[in-house]
């Protein structure tokens, strides 16, 4: 596309007769320009930009000089500015200039900075920046950091020089002492307090020994180191850290740190003199541990709940204090309470009635046993006997038994309204009939009949007796022994099971033959004897009574 001329009707001028910019002049500018961008591209570096700069006094520089790297863990986070001597020094110490980039910012005021060989044989020094812990306040733009937290490489001409002539002969003599104590053959003077398995070896065949045993110490120190460099990061810090805190703290007290060494030797003294022992339960904590193992996955485990727990309680932990200091005043009630004058006044007071009491609980001790007895007689054998109900016949009645007794006890109590001076009594109708009645034998083997007359013929024996005593064992318990069983004994015949009238007459004369010669041979009346017999026969406590 044509260009457009201003003024379309001006002539036209020749190239050759044109004026503008030398062409010389333009390259030079271009070439001037891109050497400029060229260098600001390597170096990185903004003009008119200053970063973040801060100095360090060294005891020399070490041929450090400027852009020489400043590192952070093998990073580069800067570089020297400038090198210059230090006014306040020996004449060596220089003050360094430094600028860091903004990833090797805060740097902390107990911040270390030495300067490094990047080469093993001298040469191309770098500055090894350590940037110092976050408790530490940090530095400020151009502030400097003090010789005290600086260090130098030791250079190999010091090292020669220090090598001079007496130095070199008192390491040749060192030589040649270490040499002989390794070849030298003890006697036995020497190996007298040695190990047995050591003894009449030179100390470079036990050194020889010992590398054979040191593979396994070794394998287990790298173990051991492994696992001092921890599972998180920082963890081997932090131990170091936490190491130089107690050696801060024991350090403070010389006294105690002797006390501790001392003591520390004294245990180590008895674990060695317990060795055997030891041995064994280093044995078992392989097992020990793999026990513990899951101990603590199940304590992981529970670690949820234990969380859930806790987060639950948090409520209750907050009104715990509103909780506390609203049972102040029932705190000071309780303590009023319990003051001399009221309570502890009144267990002073009781202390004799309860050394008594115990004395009483003891004896009740011994009496309970007899009264569970009791209980479980009245129970089991009293209480069950009482409910039974007598089949009688006609005149059974339905109720348990120990009703008929009440039942019975009432009636006579009815009976018994008439009194005189003697106080209640009931009369019984007797009379002499016709009719002739008799005991059957008592009185041991000898055997004693008791007859009388009745106006008319019984119509039965209710109970009947059935010829022997229920069964009874003294030995048993009395909840163990059997229900008497009160249906045994049934109504019998009115001639008591087959007597007739001429043998209760017959009975009758012997039974008066029998008193009248216990009479005259007692030398009583026959009628004190027959009293004596009733007696007797009604004693509940009489020899082999209550048949």
């Amino acid at each position: 596309m044509a260009r457009l001329r201003k003024d379309p009707d001006a002539p036209r001028v020749p190239r050759k007769d044109r004026r503008g910019f030398n062409p010389f002049t333009v390259g030079a500018l271009t070439l001037l320009a891109a050497a400029i961008i060229t260098y600001f591209g390597f170096t990185k570096d903004l003009p008119f930009h200053r970063g973040f700069q801060m100095k360090v006094v060294f005891e020399t520089s070490n041929n450090l000089r400027p852009n020489s790297p400043v590192r952070i863990a093998g990073v580069n986070v800067g570089k020297v500015k400038k090198v210059e001597g230090y006014e306040g020094g020996d004449g060596n110490a220089a003050v360094v200039t430094m600028e860091i980039k903004d990833e090797g910012l805060p740097i902390h005021k107990d911040a270390t900075v030495k300067i490094r060989p990047r080469i093993f044989l001298e040469g191309n020094f770098f500055v090894d920046l350590q940037p110092g812990t976050p408790a530490s306040p940090t530095i400020d733009d151009g502030d400097t950091i003090p010789v005290t937290q600086t260090a130098t490489p030791v250079q190999l001409d010091q090292v020669l020089t220090a090598l001079q002539s007496d130095t070199r002969e008192d390491l040749q003599k060192f030589l040649e002492g270490y040499g002989t104590g390794l070849t030298y053959e003890p006697k036995a003077a020497d190996d007298a307090d040695q190990d047995p398995a050591v003894r009449g070896e030179t100390a470079a065949k036990s050194l020889n020994d010992a590398l054979d045993t040191g593979g396994p110490a070794l394998r287990n120190a790298a173990i051991v180191n492994e696992a001092l460099l921890g599972l998180e990061r920082d963890d081997l810090s932090g131990l170091v850290k936490s190491v130089g805190t107690v050696m801060k703290a024991l350090g403070t007290n010389e006294r105690s740190l002797q006390d501790f060494v001392t003591n520390f030797n004294t245990t180590m003294a008895s674990f060695a003199s317990e060795d055997q022992n030891l041995r064994r339960t280093i044995a078992l904590l392989p097992g020990t541990l793999r026990h513990a193992d899951q101990a603590f996955d199940s304590l992981n485990a529970s670690f949820p709940n234990t969380r859930a727990f806790a987060r639950e309680i948090l409520p209750g932990v907050r009104e715990t204090p509103a909780t506390i200091e609203a049972s102040y005043p029932w705190i000071a009630q309780t303590r009023k309470l319990l003051g001399e004058d009221e309570l502890r006044g009144l267990s002073k007071d009781l202390r004799p009635a309860t050394a008594d009491l115990a004395k009483l609980v003891d004896e009740n001790l011994k009496a309970l046993p007899q009264a569970n007895l009791l209980s479980q007689c009245v129970v089991n054998t009293i209480l069950p006997t009482g409910d039974l109900k007598v089949q009688d016949g006609q005149f059974t009645s339905g109720a348990e038994n120990y009703k008929e007794f009440w039942w019975t006890m009432v009636g006579l109590a009815g009976e018994s309204q008439n009194f005189d001076g003697n106080g209640q009594y009931v009369r019984f109708a007797v009379g002499g009939g016709d009719q002739s009645l008799s005991t059957g034998k008592y009185g041991g083997n000898a055997g004693s009949t008791l007859i009388a007359n009745v106006n008319d013929r019984p119509l039965g024996t209710r109970p009947l007796y059935p010829g022997k005593r229920p069964p009874y064992n003294s030995e048993a318990p009395c909840k163990d022994q059997k229900l008497p069983n009160l249906d045994a004994a049934k109504s019998g015949p009115p001639d008591g099971g087959g007597a007739t009238a001429a043998s209760v007459r017959a009975d009758l004369r012997r039974q008066n033959a029998a008193n009248a010669a216990r009479s005259s041979k007692a030398g009583g009346s026959g009628e004190d004897d027959l009293t004596a017999e009733l007696a007797d026969r009604l004693n509940p406590f009489r020899a082999g009574g209550g048949r």
